[in-house]
């Protein structure tokens, strides 16, 4: 028998591609999802061109509404909530729906996993904001990126929590009610503070998921903006490695219980924002790219590098996916769904 799996965000671009990996293999799927962000309706509509409308379990819901993830919750073997106000620019702008959703809906749907009485895995995603700016961490500039000068695998877990920004609070409000739910109820749950996330099925825009909408504008003929001097620093993770790293933690709960763990590239899989990245787009699309600079927008670090070492160690898992074959299958998938504007 399988598991049944309840994905809340499941028409976003990492629920859906781990519920077509969970579909693929056989596994009983749920989507909880209130299809309000761009391309989550395209996302049920690929998925059911696979599967068939029936195929497809999708519960319209929101995870501010306590009885809807109640009922969606209750025969759930695994709760994978990924369902987020995404965007730190949005959070600041409407700071009360950020909180709503990050933190009453993480709480939401806690409650509604602890009550079930079927005791479910409960895997978060949570972010590597929890970290703040860091401002305390040592940098160096190098010709075409930053880099810490004392933490050469990067951030670890044990890195002191510093919410910066609502999204940052909301966001680490989740994160700590899920470890807490696994010391005070012995829920089984697992945080995964992720890095850049980037892949097919990915509708990035200009303040999310910076790595599709640089590929996307570049491909439509959008100018792309660019804050502070392009040499910011992020370790980037291919959806299938965190999709790995997921079913890792799922196959290990007596592993993973209770845990915290970094997931991103980590110290092999980092590019800059630009003077590294330029280069690989320019190559893949045949011409120079137009690009628009603007100043240092509040709060961006100069490098974020996720220590991956406790995810390996413990969960067995590595990302297998480089930089460059990651962006050229991005790339290509989004080549064949776009028309130059």
């Amino acid at each position: 028998m399988g598991k049944h799996y309840l994905i809340t965000g499941g028409a976003g671009f990492i629920g859906s591609n781990y519920v077509n990996r969970l579909l693929q293999r056989g596994e009983t799927v749920t989507i909880f999802d209130n299809l309000s962000r761009a391309g989550a309706v395209r996302n049920i509509r690929w998925l059911k061109e696979v599967y068939g409308e029936k195929g497809v379990d999708l519960v319209l819901g929101d995870v501010r509404e306590t009885e809807q993830v109640a009922r969606a919750a209750k025969q759930a073997d695994v709760i994978v909530h990924l369902a987020a106000q995404v965007a730190v620019t949005t959070s600041v702008t409407h700071p009360r729906e950020d909180f709503e959703i990050n933190a009453l809906g993480t709480f939401n749907t806690l409650e509604a996993a602890r009550l079930s009485g079927r005791n479910p895995l409960f895997l978060y995603a949570s972010t590597n904001k929890v970290y703040g700016g860091m401002d305390d961490v040592a940098i160096v500039e190098e010709p075409t990126r930053y880099r810490y000068a004392d933490f050469p695998e990067g951030i670890s877990e044990s890195q002191p929590l510093d919410f910066h920004s609502p999204y940052g609070c909301s966001k680490g409000a989740g994160d700590q009610y899920v470890r807490d739910y696994a010391r005070i109820y012995g829920l089984p749950t697992v945080v995964f503070r992720q890095s850049c996330i980037y892949g097919p099925r990915q509708y990035g825009i200009e303040d999310q998921g910076w790595v599709a909408w640089f590929v996307i504008a570049a491909l439509t003929g959008k100018r792309i903006s660019i804050y502070g001097d392009g040499k910011q620093v992020r370790d980037i993770l291919f959806v299938e490695d965190l999709l790995n790293a997921y079913d890792a933690a799922i196959e290990n709960p007596s592993v993973s219980s209770g845990q915290v763990y970094n997931i991103g590239g980590g110290a092999k899989n980092i590019l800059s924002v630009w003077t590294e990245f330029q280069p690989l787009l320019e190559r893949l699309i045949g011409k120079p790219l137009d690009v628009s600079w603007g100043d240092w927008r509040p709060g961006d670090q100069k490098v974020y590098v996720s220590d991956i070492r406790k995810a390996s160690r413990n969960l067995k898992w590595a990302p297998k996916v480089s930089v460059e074959e990651g962006i050229e299958k991005l790339f290509r998938w989004v080549q064949q769904g776009v028309k130059p504007s």
